[in-house]
C-alpha cells in the first residue's frame, strides 16, 4: 500500500518516531473519523504560515511583536537568553520568571560549523544597548536591561555558548548570571553524576 508507506515514512522523520510509532499512528489516522483526519491535515498544512518568529526575542508566534515582549506587566530589566523558542515556553509553564526572552536558535559548535555569526549573539548585544526595544506606548520609558540569564542546558556546548555570551556583555555594563543546576527535587544523590554532584556543591546557598 504505496499511500501507507509514504505516511510512515512521513511521520519516521518526526524525532523520536521510529517505524513501529508511525505505523500505529497510521492506522489509528485510517480508523479516525473523516472530520478528525481533514482537521489535522489543515492545522500541519498552516503551521508554517501562521506560526513565524518574533521578529524581537525569536520565539515562534502568531503576532509580531509576541505577547511577552509586547506584555506591558512584564519585568523589562532582565533577558533571559534560551537556545530554542520551546524553551521558552517550558520557562513559562514555571510560571516563576516575569521577564524577557532573547532566542539564541542554537549552541556553539565549531565542529558543527556553528559559530557566533550562526546565532543571535549579535541581536542580544543591540538590545541591551536599547536598540531592539519594542515601544510600549506615547510617554512610557523602556527601562534599561540589568540582568542577562543565561539558561542553555548544562553541556559542553551549553556552558561553552554561555561562557562566550558572557564574556561578549562584559563590556556592556550588565549583570549576567547562570542558571542553577545540581541535584533535582526528588532526585536521589547517590544516583547523581560525579558533574551534577561537583555543580550542586559549586551553587549551594544558605538554608
Amino acid at each position: 500500500m504505496r499511500a501507507l508507506e509514504d505516511l510512515v515514512s512521513l511521520l519516521t522523520r518526526l524525532p523520536g518516531i521510529g517505524r513501529k510509532s508511525a505505523l500505529r499512528m497510521a492506522y489509528y489516522l485510517l480508523k479516525a473519523d473523516q472530520r478528525y483526519a481533514d482537521a489535522l491535515a489543515e492545522r500541519i498544512a498552516q503551521l508554517q504560515s501562521e506560526i513565524r518568529f518574533c521578529s524581537v526575542c525569536g520565539s515562534y508566534t502568531e503576532t509580531d511583536p509576541c505577547p511577552v515582549c509586547d506584555g506591558a506587566d512584564r519585568d523589562r530589566r532582565l533577558v533571559c537568553v534560551v537556545e530554542q523558542p520551546q524553551d521558552v515556553l517550558t520557562i513559562e509553564a514555571s510560571k516563576e520568571y516575569r521577564g524577557l526572552y532573547h532566542v539564541l536558535g542554537g549552541l556553539l559548535s565549531p565542529l558543527d560549523g556553528i559559530g557566533p555569526d550562526k546565532l543571535r549573539i549579535a541581536s542580544l548585544v543591540q538590545r541591551i544597548r536599547g536598540g531592539a526595544a519594542p515601544s510600549l506606548g506615547e510617554g512610557i520609558p523602556i527601562p534599561p536591561v540589568e540582568e542577562v540569564v543565561l539558561a542553555t542546558n548544562p553541556t559542553v556546548e551549553g556552558d561553552t555558548t554561555a561562557l562566550y555570551i558572557k564574556k561578549v556583555l562584559e563590556r556592556e555594563g550588565v549583570r549576567v548570571t547562570r542558571l542553577a543546576t545540581g541535584i533535582p527535587v526528588g532526585g536521589d544523590l547517590e544516583y547523581a553524576d560525579r558533574l551534577t554532584r561537583a555543580r550542586s556543591f559549586h551553587g549551594r546557598m544558605p538554608l
